[in-house]
């Protein structure tokens, strides 16, 4: 019999609110603009005890069956409302839940059935051509590192410039912050790096 595929909520709650506390101890700093939708990224807030902050969503462990006809290439759930990125493998052993940053607004979501096509580690950042007309100062190409909002790796999907990629901006990860994209704590993207593969499947609802 296969392990269950429900994560334990309590270990996972503590693991989130570590999570949390890492982000808050980053030192403060003045307002700053993502650059890869130009909204203003809010400051981390302040600690407010040992629970888990509320950039940190609260997550329950969920089953595949309701959104997946079988596990073939291993499955990826974007559930917008908790904030939360799941994954099961194929053979069902494997399950991870992640929290993860949103679209900015319902104009920039896109929800339905998709797959990886692509899997890149160091990816580049090259705006979309809305992007560019909204704001014309932005550069036409950026290189991997530390200032590309693409984070150290990138699931491209089969939508056209929708991925599911890291950030380096923490402050970023539980809140509406994404030109459309679905954001992951670096150290995250990189473990769903190694455990998806192109084919997995993808729901984005």
């Amino acid at each position: 019999m296969s392990p269950s595929p429900f994560v334990n909520r309590r270990a996972f709650l503590g693991s989130a609110a570590a999570l949390g506390a890492a982000a808050i101890a980053l030192p403060a700093l003045g307002q700053q603009y993502d650059p890869a939708t130009g909204m203003p990224v809010p400051a981390a807030p302040a600690p407010t005890g040992t629970g888990p902050q509320h950039n940190i969503s609260s997550f329950r462990g969920q089953d595949w069956r309701p959104h997946f006809q079988n596990l073939t290439n291993g499955a990826v759930l974007c559930d917008l409302t908790s904030r939360a990125v799941h994954f099961w493998s194929e053979d069902g052993n494997t399950y991870r839940v992640y929290p993860s940053s949103i679209p900015v607004s319902s104009e920039l979501t896109r929800t339905g059935r998709t797959e990886i096509i692509k899997k890149v580690e160091g990816p580049t950042w090259t705006p979309t051509p809305e992007m560019k007309q909204r704001n014309p100062d932005w550069p036409d190409f950026m290189p991997a590192g530390p200032d590309n909002p693409m984070g150290t790796h990138a699931l491209w999907l089969t939508w056209q410039y929708y991925r599911i990629h890291g950030t380096h901006d923490t402050r970023k990860i539980g809140r509406r912050s994404s030109n459309g994209c679905i954001g992951l704590y670096n150290e995250h993207v990189a473990e769903l790096f190694s455990l998806t593969k192109v084919g997995t499947q993808v729901l984005v609802l």
